[in-house]
């Protein structure tokens, strides 16, 4: 995985240093399984998750406190196999991603052995920006 330097973004922006703080903690997953985290549009994300080798119903998505959780779970191995390779891994994994306020799932759905999770940003109407008339 990339490391990135955030150091130019804490002179520039108040309050960002908790958001870089957030991100650095994710890294630490160990690489498995890879994913990605995509800008789809100004308040549209996607994660891409490389889940081969399990089903839909060996995969659970739960949301709990801006906690995004995924694990995969191999209910049931059919039978142990001998390996003389073993380049796929196929154990279980929980992964956990930090969302910020007003993060909703907005659905998510397993293609080619890529799991794909939609989110929004969707900010309250008491939280937008209004003008103030001055009198």
């Amino acid at each position: 995985m990339r490391n990135f330097d955030f150091s130019p973004l804490y002179r520039s922006v108040i309050g960002f240093d908790r958001l870089v703080h957030l991100l650095e903690a994710g890294q630490g997953n160990g690489g498995y399984p890879p994913y990605n985290v995509e800008l789809v549009s100004e308040h549209k994300y996607c994660i891409s998750i490389v889940v081969a080798g399990f089903t839909d119903s060996e995969l659970e998505i739960t949301a709990n406190d801006n906690i995004l959780t995924v694990k995969g779970d191999h209910r049931h191995h059919q039978n142990e196999k001998n390996y003389l390779y073993q380049g796929i891994t196929d154990h279980n994994f929980e992964c956990k991603f930090q969302l910020a306020e007003h993060i909703q799932i907005t659905g998510a759905n397993l293609e080619n052995g890529v799991l794909y999770i939609h989110l929004q940003h969707v900010v309250p109407e008491t939280l937008k920006a209004r003008r103030i008339e001055i009198k």
